[in-house]
């Protein structure tokens, strides 16, 4: 079969690298941040940049102001304008060697950066209420960039694709992100400046995913997978072969297996394997065992290839994999990604392919709902380097992996789950632009390691303020509830990192928490009641950015904790009026723990600001509230806002 462009074509159209960009001559004279009816952050110095021919002198002119800058051997150049007070609408024009460019509509006003995951990225048309509040959106003091997914294997200066501003309509703000876009509805009406929203989020992207190899090596992350990411820019086959070492290592020491009996094996007998019967979800085979499996399925097949053909170097295309693959070639490992929206496409050196029977496995990991490889079976084949395709076209066998293991190694160079990719495409492009602050919800991709959250979160901000400014304001906002509610005390990822969250903030002075527990879906998690979400990370940012020292930032946090005579006393701090419960007299959520085991507590208010929790037992040495990944509590105060969940020593 010869080659016809179809199947490159699509794997490239999937893949979410991008080509270099153009040369300096070429592109535009401003980065696309300084686009029409952009905003720029008021009261700090304006730092506008650009690509211009080398050595070639930039003047610069924004409304009454006026700089001038010399390109360097880049191309790169960078000119800096006074601050401004909020207002507009502004004229932004550059010349440099005959050429000029002139940005209409530019404002001054507020900035912020919205990122995170699937709980940022929701839409307006996803949200409580969407069609009324769509035909709503016709603010036009609010406006928007968000940026496409993208990801770089180093930092990149530019953004790779078209991106640009947009003053939010209800003709185009139902794609713009829900949380970003009331959070500053909100502001807007007790604080009258233009709001500019940089939307920069990704779906079951992990924390990693958003920060610098810098930041994380200070972090302490992994030393040998950020090795491996770096030789993965120069040589992504070696890479790949290296990391898969490493998972075979990992799923060994899991099962005990020996290494001649592994799945992955080239001569192993797998004629007890049942066939694939078609690439969908393995959920929709009918396979019993499959109907709701989250984990893992090993699949196989074999092909035969002549000396010719062999002897060649080659792309293997196995299609998209839902949600992890890892992927052996005649028992060695070629491959390994962690994207579900991306076609993989593995390149294979001369002498990696045999003359006669070659055997392909393939490991694929789903976590949540479907998994599974998937896809046109077309898009399953070895391309030859001469163009010639060779089908992929089975019989497949598949065997269902046992229940139980833990996370096995993820890619450091996957997008969501691996290092620095996103942030490389996603935030480095951004570096310098000035902001009034970050908001930032994510987390819900890392709640199998709920405590090691903590240091990583803490390596996000530093990263952060170091690209934009160094007391960078952060809104945190916690996970939402999601899943039945407990009928038992239980240990639990997700209030894990919660707590990991609130610790960050607590020592943060210029980061706050914004309670979310509460606002969550059984079945959805993605809760749409984005309003209200919004309106407690606008009454943080309120009290963190604008200095309203009157609002409580994140609703009531636990302050001193004092045990008398078998009686525990919890004081809240920033409750506004008076802490009530709501349905019962009793304070709801409140546990007491005794080395690993907990018991849920007899709790009532027994004062504005405090909860009295009787039945406090000698061994007791630690009290937990709101401790499930969706918490059943009833406490909250006038605010609207519930305590901030929490897990503290009890001190005798």
């Amino acid at each position: 079969m010869r080659r016809t462009t179809a199947l490159l074509a699509l794997a490239a159209g999937l893949c979410l690298h991008t080509a270099g960009a153009a040369n300096a001559d070429e592109r535009p004279l401003l980065h696309p941040l300084f686009s029409g009816h952009g905003v720029i952050q008021r009261d700090a110095p304006i730092h506008v940049h650009g690509s211009a021919s080398p050595g070639s002198e930039i003047r610069v002119a924004l409304g009454p102001s006026q700089a001038s800058a010399i390109a360097g051997d880049d191309g790169r150049w960078r000119a800096e304008l006074p601050a401004m007070e909020a207002g507009g609408p502004y004229t932004l024009t550059v010349e440099s060697g005959g050429r000029t460019e002139t940005v209409r509509d530019v404002m001054i006003g507020d900035v912020w950066l919205c990122s995170g995951q699937s709980n940022m990225v929701l839409e307006i048309a996803r949200a409580l209420d969407a069609p009324a509040e769509t035909g709503a959106a016709n603010d036009p003091m609010i406006r928007a960039m968000t940026l496409p997914l993208r990801t770089a294997s180093g930092p990149s200066q530019d953004f790779r694709s078209d991106v640009e501003w947009q003053v939010i309509t209800p003709d185009n703000a139902a794609s713009v992100s829900a949380a970003c876009y009331f959070m500053a509805r909100d502001l807007r009406r007790v604080h009258d400046v233009p709001m500019g929203l940089i939307i920069s989020a990704w779906g079951g992207s992990s924390i990693t995913a958003w920060m610098s190899e810098e930041a994380l090596g200070r972090a302490g992350a992994d030393p040998d997978a950020l090795a491996t990411l770096a030789l993965y820019r120069d040589n992504p086959a070696e890479a790949m072969a290296r990391w898969g070492a490493r998972w075979e290592d990992w799923w060994l020491n899991q099962t005990g297996e020996a290494r001649e009996d592994a799945p992955w094996a080239d001569d192993l007998d797998i004629s007890s394997w049942p066939v694939v019967p078609a690439f969908i979800y393995w959920e929709e085979w009918g396979d019993p065992a499959l109907a709701a499996h989250d984990g893992m399925v090993w699949y196989r097949t074999s092909f035969n290839l002549t000396a010719e053909q062999a002897a060649q170097g080659a792309v293997l295309h196995i299609g998209r994999a839902d949600e992890v693959d890892q992927t052996w070639l005649n028992g060695a490992p070629v491959g390994g990604m962690a994207d579900p929206s991306v076609i993989r496409a593995y390149e294979l050196a001369p002498g990696r392919l045999r003359a006669g029977a070659n055997t392909l496995t393939i490991n694929v990991l789903d976590t949540w709902r479907y998994g599974g490889l998937v896809g046109p079976d077309d898009l399953r084949a070895i391309e030859l380097a001469d163009g010639e395709i060779v089908p992929l076209d089975g019989p497949w066998r598949y065997s269902k992996a046992p229940a139980g293991f833990a996370h096995p190694p993820g890619s450091p160079w996957s997008a969501t789950g691996g290092f620095s990719q996103i942030a490389n495409a996603m935030i480095s492009p951004l570096d310098g632009y000035a902001l009034a602050g970050a908001a930032w919800y994510q987390g819900e991709s890392d709640t199998y390691d709920g405590r090691g959250y903590h240091a990583l979160l803490e390596g996000l901000i530093a990263d952060w303020r170091g690209r934009f400014r160094a007391d960078l304001p952060f809104v945190i906002v916690q996970l939402a509830g999601f899943g039945a509610h407990p009928s038992e005390p239980a240990d639990n990822g997700w209030a894990d990192l919660r707590e990991s969250q609130r610790q960050v903030a607590l020592a943060d002075p210029r980061a706050v928490i914004v309670t979310a527990h509460d606002l969550g879906e059984i079945h959805d998690i993605h809760p749409p009641n984005k309003q209200e979400l919004a309106r407690r990370m606008a009454l943080a940012a309120r009290h963190l950015v604008h200095g309203e020292s009157d609002i409580a930032p994140s609703g009531p946090v636990p302050g001193d904790i004092r045990h008398a005579r078998g009686t525990l006393t919890v004081r809240f701090d920033d409750v506004t009026g008076a802490l009530i419960t709501l349905g019962s007299d009793r304070a709801i959520g409140f546990e007491l723990c005794s080395g690993a085991a907990c018991r849920y507590a007899d709790a009532r208010v027994s004062g504005p600001d405090s909860v009295a929790i009787e039945g406090v037992r000698a061994a007791d040495t630690r009290v937990r509230f709101c401790w499930a990944m969706n918490p059943l509590c009833n406490l909250t105060d006038a605010s609207g806002r519930p305590p901030v969940p929490f897990e503290q020593a009890i001190k005798r």
